[in-house]
């Protein structure tokens, strides 16, 4: 009997989770859009700051809003704001790939797009694939980036 218990509880663990990845991508997506319309409607100063605060309308548990310029500089991180300031135009991925140079080439020649480097996984410590969400502010020279560990 524990058996079969155990047994539907793991199925109920890997539908739900499942489902839940593929929420998160689309949450993702929405998120980093929103931020970038809020900055827009409401200004640079008052949308980096809002994008910035951890306890602001961007952060949603493990998922949230960070924001760069369009040469690579940190304008908001809601869990790393000692990060805010610095260039990270050439901060290489485990991999050798230099993702934020790669975000601000979707920002800047798309508008906005999907992104995949790896990232340790602050909750695991683990080295991850990593899929973001890159957006850039119409009319500005800032964008957002959310993303889902895979």
């Amino acid at each position: 009997m524990k058996r079969g218990i155990c047994g539907i509880m793991f199925l109920t663990a890997v539908f739900f989770f499942g489902t839940v990845y593929a929420a998160t991508l689309d949450e993702a997506k929405v998120l980093g859009e929103k931020a970038a319309a809020y900055v827009k409607a409401n200004g640079k100063e008052k949308g980096i700051a809002e994008i910035g605060n951890p306890k602001g309308q961007f952060v949603k548990g493990e998922l949230y809003v960070t924001s760069n310029d369009l040469n690579g500089v940190v304008l908001a991180n809601p869990m790393s704001p000692t990060l805010v300031g610095q260039n990270h135009i050439a901060l290489k991925d485990p991999d050798g790939k230099l993702f934020v140079k790669e975000m601000v080439e979707i920002a800047k020649t798309k508008g906005g797009g999907w992104l995949e480097y790896t990232w340790v996984n602050p909750a695991t410590k683990k080295v991850q694939a990593k899929k973001a969400w890159v957006q850039r502010v119409e009319g500005m020279d800032v964008l957002t980036m959310s993303g889902v560990f895979q």
